[in-house]
């Protein structure tokens, strides 16, 4: 799986993986929907962590297709509200 951190770049993520980044997608999710910004931005902050250290970087010279798009690092909560709503980034 291929996920892009925007304003980053993108990383390969294992797909054995996926679960765990989809769990943490589902919780910012939550937070956003309780109106929880504390939540919200330790969650997200696992989310983007989890990218980073479990994805291996994909080359700035190869192109490949984002399966999904993170917002960048420094999302506000008012700009969460419009991006993690519904299923979040990850459809179930």
């Amino acid at each position: 799986m291929i996920v892009r951190i925007a304003t980053e770049g993108q990383y390969e993520f294992p797909d054995e993986d996926s679960d765990r980044l989809n769990d943490l997608d589902n919780d910012v999710v939550a937070a956003v929907e309780a109106g929880d910004e504390a939540r919200f931005q330790e969650v997200f902050a696992a989310l983007v962590e989890l990218v980073r250290t479990e994805g291996t970087p994909v080359a700035d010279d190869v192109l490949e297709e984002s399966d999904v798009i993170v917002p960048p690092p420094d999302l506000t909560f008012a700009e969460a509200g419009e991006q993690f709503t519904g299923e979040g980034l990850i459809p179930d």
